[in-house]
């Protein structure tokens, strides 16, 4: 399938994996990009501009194919050392970057400069555009249903991808509740070039989670994601768990005089508990509504074969029979 997004990022199929917390190694990444797509590798999980380096160079060892850098920009007290993971990207040889969380304006002319295309993930139309006039080359719209930061907006994906395409002069994918071939010609439909998942990528057998984490997705459904942290404006897609209903009963119990602080425990350091060690109810961990569709755990070469087959037949066979005389 040949879209904007295949063209711009010199991949198979518009499909791809989002930065995730912990997960998006090299392993992840080349995994998705040999199977077609397009892998993310996830700066700020591997640590320092030097494992950057070391990460981008394993993953050149696993694949030949083009693989992504998700750059996440928090605000946080300790700063990361934002230029040098730009320059660990350049020296790499890295063709996509993925930013995400505030304005990357700080790091665009070093990114442009060096023949990276840019692709921002946004939460709102608004975001969207401020991206596009700061020169990035596509964005990822973050529905409603998405795991992780939805924004504070509340709007999903049937009425924020039309909305995107009403407004965006450059191409964008959908992000957010995206899982199977229905899901990519639904995004197409209302506009996007493609598409990116992130929960359904870690319950696959690549993803380097413990397998607790991928058992929890299968048996979840639609129902069991919650949102924490709205009364802090900082709200979060996540599985629910002990700890999370705990989380939510003090947000109750404490209304507007809640801070992160009465939080912390919940929220704070609990990703290598979670995803390495699979303690499930060691805190909140982002995962999206998607978790209703996902029912197996596919190799990413078995996911997204199937992804691109059933889309095939949706377009040919489904769509094309309503226009039959």
């Amino acid at each position: 399938m040949k879209t904007a997004i295949t063209e711009m990022f010199g991949i198979e199929h518009p499909i791809i994996q989002g930065g995730m917390h912990m997960v998006g190694y090299a392993e992840m990444a080349a995994a998705v990009s040999n199977a077609g797509g397009l892998g993310t590798i996830t700066a700020l999980s591997v640590g320092s501009p030097k494992d950057l380096a070391n990460e981008i160079a394993r993953c050149r060892d696993m694949t030949d194919k083009p693989f992504a850098v998700n750059l996440t920009f928090l605000p946080i007290v300790n700063t990361p050392d934002y230029p040098g993971f730009v320059k660990a990207i350049i020296e790499g040889g890295v063709k996509a970057v993925e930013t995400a969380g505030r304005n990357p304006a700080q790091v665009m002319p070093y990114l442009k400069d060096a023949g990276i295309s840019v692709i921002h993930k946004c939460t709102s139309v608004r975001h969207a555009l401020k991206a596009q006039e700061i020169g990035c080359d596509a964005v990822s719209v973050d529905g409603f249903e998405c795991g992780g930061h939805p924004g504070e907006d509340d709007i999903p994906n049937m009425v924020l991808l039309p909305r995107a395409a009403d407004e965006l002069e450059i191409p964008f994918v959908s992000s957010g509740g995206q899982a199977d071939g229905r899901s990519l010609v639904a995004s197409l439909a209302m506009g996007a070039q493609g598409m990116n998942m992130g929960t359904r990528f870690l319950c696959t057998q690549e993803a380097p989670v413990h397998q607790n984490v991928k058992d929890a997705i299968v048996a979840a459904s639609e129902l069991d994601t919650r949102l924490v942290m709205r009364p802090l404006r900082n709200t979060e897609r996540v599985m629910t768990n002990d700890a999370v209903e705990r989380l939510i009963e003090k947000e109750k119990e404490l209304g507007d005089k809640i801070t992160f602080n009465d939080v912390i425990n919940e929220v704070a350091g609990v990703y290598p508990k979670i995803m390495k060690d699979g303690d499930m109810d060691a805190g909140a961990w982002s995962c999206g509504m998607v978790a209703g569709l996902i029912n197996d755990i596919p190799t990413c070469q078995q996911l997204i074969d199937r992804i691109m087959t059933e889309a095939d037949e949706i377009i040919t066979k489904r769509l094309g029979g309503f226009l039959a005389a």
